[in-house]
């Protein structure tokens, strides 16, 4: 290669991107020309480089021999296209000495046949693969790569861990061996559907299956697969999860949740029936007693009476509505947020001396309406019932928020105490005991919107100086299970 100046300038810009270091020696072994990289390699400033004969970069013992190599080398030019030497000591600035790695070849560089040495730092790029294989062995996931037959030409040891066998007891082993025996043909043929139609497929993706132990204990996974185009043929890296914690959380879960179902219905039906027959025993008395004067102490106990009954009734009612609350809806449709908050309105019957603001600014999205119409009935009414001041604004707006619309009930009255932040989100806990009510509003409206994906809080930075709810709702609906 000879260079015009034009085409020297391209060849510096091009030599100073490179990520390995450029050495360029004329006949006599000095140096006409080294690119940054390699003056980092030798931790020497490349004007100190330029002029220097080659030898001194290297130990003392090796420059002799070194000088004959590089004459010989330059001589051979148009017999040797290139040489390649693979194990070489340089000397650092700093008095040390490190191996190198050198590939040379021959250059027209200012009119004179000149040697061009590519340079990489051996410790270097062994360092930074030890620091690789380091991390993918530190990995708490399963890795392995797969050939087109299906045999496993790496595991790292978390998945060597997590199938029960010795380092390097499945290199080389048929991945279907990981598989129950009764899935092995239908994983053998998914796996051949994917080598015709390969693509990056995450982990956590919808994949779960079960995998087999050395033991013969079958656990859950998840896998995600990657396609790979190696030297050998195409490849596949597969990470594997073992999910038998989160699978035995989210069981555990599903059984307290169809527990606290049952247990509902049941309490429900015991505890409405003796509150039905009080509440009858109360008609037949007062039938007895209806041509009798009572003192007025005795119908005001008949009244709390009544009014207890149907409180218990509405207590029983709630919790009903709280244990189906837990479970997200699977009916869709289309929501117009500024109707569905006049519709909860309406529903309500504000008080009168309530001011009410509405400031919606989302379009339309699609989502299940009853929860969400439970969470912002809830939240509203505890507003009307818990503002203790004679004079009320109450301020409902809406925006959008990324994937979530966000939902604030803001309102002037005497607000929260500080250390109620969480406990009003609990069951049968209230603002105050001067209130009516059983505790369950906001625990309903909690449990309603964390079940679709969102979330609802308290918000403390109400410019209207009261209390102050956001709730999250997802403008794309959750996948549920039933889904």
């Amino acid at each position: 290669m000879d260079f015009t100046a034009d085409a020297g300038i391209a060849f510096s810009a091009v030599a100073e991107a490179a990520p390995v270091g450029i050495l360029i020696c004329g006949g006599e072994g000095d140096i006409l020309y080294a690119n940054t990289a390699f003056a980092n390699i030798f931790g020497r400033p490349a004007a100190w480089l330029i002029g220097r004969p080659a030898e001194d970069l290297l130990p003392e013992r090796y420059r002799r021999r070194y000088a004959g190599f590089r004459a010989a080398f330059i001589t051979a030019s148009r017999s040797r296209a290139s040489a390649k030497e693979n194990s070489l000591l340089a000397l650092h600035a700093d008095g040390y000495e490190f191996p190198i790695e050198i590939g040379l070849g021959h250059i027209q560089y200012r009119g004179e046949t000149c040697a061009i040495a590519f340079v990489s730092d051996r410790k270097r790029g062994q360092a930074e693969e030890r620091r690789f294989t380091e991390a993918v062995n530190a990995l708490p996931l399963g890795l392995m790569i797969v050939d087109e037959a299906g045999m496993m030409s790496f595991c790292n040891p978390a998945l060597e861990r997590m199938f029960g066998y010795r380092e390097g007891e499945l290199t080389g082993q048929c991945m279907e061996m990981l598989v129950p025996a009764r899935s092995s043909d239908k994983h053998l043929q998914l796996r051949q559907k994917f080598a015709r139609a390969a693509s990056v497929r995450a982990i956590g993706d919808g994949r779960d299956l079960l995998a087999l132990r050395k033991d013969g204990y079958e656990f859950p996974v998840e896998i995600g697969l990657t396609p790979l185009d190696m030297p050998g043929g195409k490849m596949v890296l597969a990470a594997i999860a073992d999910i038998s914690v989160r699978k035995a959380h989210e069981t555990a879960i599903l059984q307290m949740k169809e527990q606290l179902e049952e247990f509902t219905y049941v309490a429900s039906h015991d505890l409405r029936s003796p509150l039905r027959g009080i509440a009858d025993l109360m008609v037949w008395i007062r039938e007895d007693l209806a041509e009798l004067t009572l003192p007025e102490a005795v119908q005001r106990n008949f009244e709390r009476v009544d009014l207890r009954i149907a409180r218990a009734e509405q207590m029983i009612d709630d919790m009903l509505e709280y244990a189906r609350s837990g479970q997200a809806d699977a009916r869709l449709t289309m929501i117009e947020p500024r109707h569905l908050v006049e519709e909860v309105l309406a529903l309500l019957q504000a008080p009168e001396h309530f001011c009410i603001e509405i400031d919606i600014a989302g379009s339309f999205f699609r989502g299940a309406a009853t929860p969400l119409s439970l969470a912002l009935r809830n939240v509203i009414s505890n507003s009307f019932k818990h503002h203790g001041r004679p004079s009320a604004r109450l301020h409902i707006s809406m925006r959008e928020d990324g994937a979530f619309n966000i939902f604030t009930i803001a309102d002037d009255g005497v607000g929260v105490p500080a250390s109620a932040d969480e406990r009003i989100f609990k069951l049968f806990q209230r603002y105050s005991s001067a209130t009516p009510g059983h505790g369950m509003g906001l625990a309903l409206a909690r449990r309603a919107v964390n079940a679709h994906g969102g979330s609802i809080v308290l918000d403390r930075g109400n410019p209207l100086g009261g209390a102050c709810f956001s709730i999250r709702w997802p403008r794309i609906p959750k996948e549920t299970e039933h889904a």
